[in-house]
């Protein structure tokens, strides 16, 4: 279940040449939440301004601390949060046997949170508050995956510029030249290239809580992915 929380990572290659991808998440300022999407509306504010939000919804379930992992035991402090309660026969038995054994509800999402150091009084199977975690006017971090936009070109990919469109061109939306030349008669790595756009995590970074309930949070402007898209809420590092 542990592994889980890097699913998002790229995965490993396939054949002879398969490796173990570990993905190394940045440390985090206190413990998160996950949380669905349940999409954007408007609200108003003392001033009669209005401004674009988005409802984070948090099921009936809650967030539930399912793992916590120290440096003695593990070599790193984290917190591992379950999210979404589902019946047993929905979970693989390492997966239920890894919650069985700390004392918790089989969930359907796992998720790990990196930290210079454990919480004091936080326990495996408390259930974690969004209330006393956040305050309105609090600044969030808040990941997920982005929408996946298919096979694109460099044009919509990367804000490329297109050739003309007359009859004469002979570049429309062509990618054009990749190579640098003779020397050294290859294409550089990391080139902007057409490929698979989107369907990949991301922060943003910095949001705003207008609205905090014990089955919502509600942020200023908006964030990845689709309604119904699984996200994670933390705490802005920084000022």
């Amino acid at each position: 279940g542990a592994l889980r929380a890097a699913s998002s990572c790229a995965p490993a290659r396939r054949g002879r040449a398969a490796r173990l991808n570990v993905c190394a998440r940045a440390t985090e300022k206190d413990v998160g939440l996950l949380g669905t999407k349940a999409g954007m509306t408007s609200v108003f504010t003392e001033e009669g301004k209005m401004v674009p939000v988005t409802v984070i919804g948090l099921k009936a379930s809650g967030n539930v601390v399912t793992q916590i992992k120290t440096e003695e035991t593990d070599g790193y402090n984290a917190v591992q949060v379950g999210y979404d309660e589902k019946r047993e026969s929905l979970l693989t038995k390492p997966e239920l046997g890894h919650l069985k054994k700390n004392g918790c509800p089989p969930m359907r999402h796992l998720a790990e949170f990196k930290l210079n150091a454990i919480p004091e009084g936080l326990e495996v199977g408390a259930a974690l508050d969004p209330t006393e975690m956040f305050q309105v006017g609090d600044k969030v971090d808040v990941a997920g995956k982005t929408v996946g936009k298919g096979f694109a070109g460099a044009i919509k990919k990367y804000g490329f510029k297109r050739g003309l469109m007359s009859h004469g061109s002979k570049s429309h939306r062509e990618h054009g030249t990749t190579g640098p030349g003779s020397t050294p008669g290859r294409v550089f790595p990391g080139t902007k290239h057409p490929g698979q756009m989107g369907d990949k995590r991301a922060k943003v970074k910095k949001l705003e809580v207008v609205q905090v309930e014990s089955d919502m949070i509600v942020v200023k402007g908006s964030i990845p992915g689709k309604p119904g898209n699984l996200l994670t809420v933390t705490k802005a590092k920084g000022k």
